[in-house]
């Protein structure tokens, strides 16, 4: 095909004018005198880009956060133990079974898409919710515990406190008596210690006891162990850790005080 001179002209007027103003080079020429264009690749359009979605929660994690999650997943009844505020195995059961029942991939890691379907279906946990086994922080000491050997129980954190002349050297979580059976309040003194103790009254165990008023006594709980703050006592003051009220059993003495307060 011929192509006319005016219309050679015309393009070769319009590629010096491109380079003029690109400031870029023409082609190179080949050996039969013909410009030399770059290579053409075809490259496929970009693939859609997945991303995994950043953990909130996961195994090993700790704090408050993760003491709601797990009281929530209490809630719909994807975890029976705890709140404890540690991810262990059994949270990561939980939440791998939460997602999969909703369609999630189950990757046992809290992601924001799992946090808020999880926040739809609770509500928004009490204290004793996310205290309901212990771990609570304790209140501050009643003056009346500030001297001398002091059993320092605290109605408001239900905790208590083991003083010796104003310092703490040991604190527990405790429950205490229902409405009809209240705990006692004031101060007290121990006057005796049972180590394997049985209650006359209710026929139940209420090992290392240590009597302060009547037959109310602080002494570890199988029940409070089992199920936290979901029961109470019959007016003692129940412990749940045994080690811990193993160990104040031993150095607690007759005639050291109780103080009950709110």
């Amino acid at each position: 095909m011929r192509i006319p001179g005016r219309t050679v002209a015309l393009l070769a007027s319009a590629a010096a004018l491109a380079v003029a103003l690109g400031g870029c080079k023409p082609p190179p020429k080949g050996a039969d005198g013909k410009p030399r264009y770059p290579v053409r690749f075809d490259t496929p359009s970009a693939r859609p880009h997945t991303t995994t979605r950043a953990a909130l929660f996961s195994r090993g994690d700790s704090g408050t956060g993760v003491r709601e999650l797990q009281a929530r997943l209490r809630q719909v009844q994807w975890l029976n133990d705890g709140p404890t505020g540690e991810y262990d195995d059994l949270t990561e059961q939980a939440v791998s079974g939460f997602q999969g029942k909703r369609g999630l991939p189950r990757t046992g890691r809290v992601d924001d898409v799992t946090w808020q379907r999880l926040l739809a279906m609770t509500h928004r946990p009490g204290r004793w919710e996310l205290y309901l086994m212990g771990g609570q922080p304790a209140a501050p000491p009643d003056p009346r515990c500030l001297t001398g050997r002091v059993l320092c129980v605290s109605k408001t954190s239900r905790t208590l406190r083991w003083m010796i002349d104003g310092r703490t050297l040991t604190t527990v979580s405790v429950r205490f008596g229902s409405q009809y059976t209240p705990t006692r309040e004031g101060v007290f003194s121990i006057y005796w210690k049972s180590r394997h103790h049985v209650s006359t009254l209710y026929d139940s165990p209420m090992p290392y006891a240590m009597f302060f008023s009547g037959g109310q006594a602080i002494h570890y709980s199988y029940d409070f162990a089992a199920h936290g703050y979901a029961g109470g006592s019959h007016g003692c003051v129940n412990v749940r850790d045994e080690g811990a009220i193993a160990s104040l059993f031993a150095q607690v003495r007759n005639g050291d005080r109780v103080v009950v307060y709110r």
